[in-house]
């Protein structure tokens, strides 16, 4: 791949876009962002929201949307994504409930098959976004990611892998990355540091400990479609952080 596909979680700005959604994804665009993956919508209706990424030269991602809005309001947020042109459905995460035993786990694993059967008859591909626990709790002599991905077929989830907390956990994203190689279509892209606590945080591209660009040539190989830049908490402001991220993004040739 000659350049890659470099987006961003709008979580990274989710100060900014709860006071401003529309000027928030317009400084996104004038950043140099060829795409969003979104964690919320800002309000909007689907068709708006659509005009304004037409606009904007901007691509939907996907999006993360919670378990609990996926068992509840599936085939609207289906809807919803198929409009604005969603590539994706994401689960960014689980509660304790969900996985407080390793009978939970393989419910929860049930029920993330069901959700993935219900989007691909709907022609939008779900996928799983993991932190750092899945690889922390076992599920059987298994890491809960490992097991969720065996047990899960590929057609019916997607790995979204957040490579910073494959690290923190840890294990080697390269390989976790490889592991995947066909069935990863999204790895989130970010950086970390430990404090002096003992603590990971999450900073801007290039300031911390992860190899970024070994990251990025593993998902390129892995056949993945999009680097997705996120920083959980950002030490500066929001859209000077972004600023410096895509900075180095595109310093070190990857947009």
């Amino acid at each position: 791949m000659s350049s890659w596909k470099v987006g961003i979680q709008l979580y990274t700005l989710r100060e900014e876009t709860s006071k401003d959604f529309v000027g928030a994804l317009r400084k996104v665009a004038e950043a140099g962002f060829a795409g969003v993956e979104f964690a919320g919508y800002g309000g909007l209706e689907a068709g708006e929201l659509k005009k304004l990424l037409d606009e904007l030269g901007l691509k939907a991602i996907g999006s993360h949307v919670g378990i609990k809005r996926l068992e509840e309001a599936l085939d609207e947020e289906i809807a919803f994504n198929k409009t604005i042109g969603s590539s994706y459905i994401v689960c960014p995460g689980l509660g304790k409930e969900y996985r407080d035993s390793e009978e939970a786990w393989r419910r929860t694993f049930g029920l993330l098959e069901d959700i993935g059967r219900k989007c691909a008859e709907q022609g939008i591909p779900f996928g799983y976004h993991n932190h750092a626990f899945e690889l922390e709790e076992n599920v059987g002599d298994q890491t809960a990611l490992a097991a969720l991905f065996d047990t899960v077929p590929a057609g019916t989830l997607k790995v979204e892998l957040d490579s910073a907390w494959v690290y923190a956990a840890g294990h080697d994203p390269i390989a976790t990355i490889g592991k995947y190689a066909g069935r990863i279509p999204l790895v989130h892209f970010k950086d970390l540091r430990r404090t002096e606590e003992g603590k990971w945080l999450t900073v801007e591209l290039g300031t911390g400990s992860v190899d970024l660009k070994a990251i990025a040539n593993a998902a390129d190989e892995a056949g993945a479609e999009w680097l997705i830049y996120e920083q959980d908490l950002t030490q500066n402001p929001p859209f000077e952080a972004m600023a410096n991220s895509i900075g180095w993004i595109k310093a070190n040739g990857l947009a």
